[in-house]
């Protein structure tokens, strides 16, 4: 599920909405009604961060933003607090605030990762080189997304060594802060790049200068009213495709216009996938990716001989010849044993190869006598994304199912990995494999197990 964080700026002066709700009558009220149009989190923030914005000493913030978060939370609203002062952070998290939205990645306040270790809320980690700079003095970048994937590593890293747990962490980019226009392009481009395949990357493009940028360079009536307001269009098209990008979250201003985008975005997906489905025949438009592998060690099955004694091997699918192999698929979705989980939904990661024959597409150049790779990626993410299950057994058996339905496959290998498994030790990664044949196939059917878990 995309997390849509809905702004609400409790600040007489930020930069598109400053003043309209600074009053704490107004502020509750927008909260409710950011939450009734779809926001999953508000994001309550009071200090501006806008270019030549003043200080805001952290006992006034707090006298902002306090009240508005424990109405909200009272109410049942998920809530986030814009801030870059520690003493903020604790004192909203105390609240009920259970996200810690920092800009600045803790670097202004070198308390802030401690703080936010200690409170155990979520920590969103944006990268800056400091308040905006209009003029873009310190916009300089030899490489903009190797530099940023670097920073926010080490931001991380900084985060989890203070004692925040890494599977609470949520990366920023920080479109807007000492970026140009190109330079945040480049960032959305390669948005997954910004980390690794658990990471969870927000993206805060709402009404930004790249924008207004953008829609200065078109014609003067397809501009709309002007103002910032006039860049929720935009912001909504934008955000539609970051989430198609890898983008785990959205922060906006406008919330009606983004959820009607991604709801768009969404039945867009839906039938792709559909069109992927048992039912229809892949449609290729990609090019295929072949490799060579050794057969695996015949493995034992539970099961039973004839006379219901001794357990009987049964041998696995072929991997001997081509394959397609697909890595690194992430997908959200809601299973687990634990209600947590089912509520709130964690990252799987899927590896998947199928065993099919590529000689008669290699030979003839034609896609069609191959597996379209990019609808076999659609296909497996919407069976994972399906209604929850207890077992991470459950979604590997489903989503094979799913690669085998496609024509040529013969067997398939597919792993789930459950990388934020509720476990209280140390751990890397934890993973349920499947292997599997294709009925008629001639080879029989199988498992091998890595790590198994809920």
């Amino acid at each position: 599920m995309t997390e849509v964080m809905g702004v609400l700026n409790v600040t007489p002066d930020s930069f598109s909405d400053g003043g309209r709700f600074d009053a704490l009558d107004a502020a509750i009220a927008r909260g409710h009604e950011l939450v009734a149009q779809g926001a999953t989190i508000v994001d309550v923030g009071g200090e501006s961060t806008r270019p030549g914005a003043e200080a805001v000493p952290p006992a006034e913030e707090q006298r902002r933003v306090l009240p508005v978060i424990r109405a909200l939370v009272e109410a049942g609203a998920s809530i986030s607090i814009d801030t870059i002062h520690a003493e903020t952070a604790e004192a909203a998290v105390a609240a009920g605030a259970s996200i810690v939205n920092d800009v600045s990645g803790g670097l202004h306040d070198p308390r802030m990762v401690e703080t936010v270790a200690a409170s155990g809320a979520e920590f969103a980690i944006g990268h800056w080189r400091g308040i905006p700079d209009p003029a873009h003095r310190r916009s300089g970048y030899l490489d903009v997304v190797g530099e940023i994937r670097e920073a926010l590593a080490r931001s991380a890293e900084r985060a989890v060594a203070a004692g925040v747990d890494a599977r609470r962490v949520i990366l920023d980019p920080g479109l807007g802060f000492d970026k140009t226009a190109e330079q945040g392009w480049r960032l959305l481009a390669r948005l997954r790049e910004l980390g690794g395949p658990e990471a969870r990357i927000l993206v805060g493009i709402s009404r930004k200068r790249m924008l207004g940028e953008l829609l200065d360079a078109l014609p003067e009536a397809a501009r709309g009213t002007g103002g910032p307001m006039a860049r929720d269009l935009a912001t909504a098209v934008t955000s539609a495709l970051a989430v198609r990008a890898g983008a785990w979250g959205v922060r906006v201003h406008d919330v009606p216009s983004t959820v009607q985008a991604l709801a768009v975005a969404g039945a867009w997906a839906a039938a792709e996938r559909a069109e992927s489905s048992p039912d229809s025949a892949p449609a290729p438009s990609s090019v295929p990716v072949s490799a060579l592998a050794p057969a695996p060690t015949p493995a034992l099955r539970p099961g039973r001989s004839a006379a219901g004694t001794d357990p009987v091997p049964e041998p696995m699918p072929r991997f001997d010849g081509d394959l397609i192999r697909l890595s690194g698929l992430e997908v959200r979705a809601h299973h687990g044993v634990f209600d947590f989980e089912r509520e709130r939904g964690q990252r799987f990661v899927i590896d998947a190869e199928v065993s099919v024959d590529l000689g008669a597409a290699a030979r003839s150049d034609e896609l069609a006598r191959t597996v379209h790779y990019g609808e076999l990626a659609e296909a497996i993410s919407a069976a994972v994304e399906r209604d929850p299950v207890d077992l991470i057994e459950t979604v590997a058996e489903r989503a094979a199912d799913v690669a085998l339905s496609f024509d040529g496959v013969r067997a398939v290998r597919l792993t789930v990995h459950k990388p934020e498994a509720p476990i209280d030790l140390p751990f890397g990664d934890v993973s349920v494999t499947v292997v599997r044949a294709a009925a008629g196939s001639g080879s029989g059917s199988g498992s091998g197990s890595a790590g198994g878990s809920e």
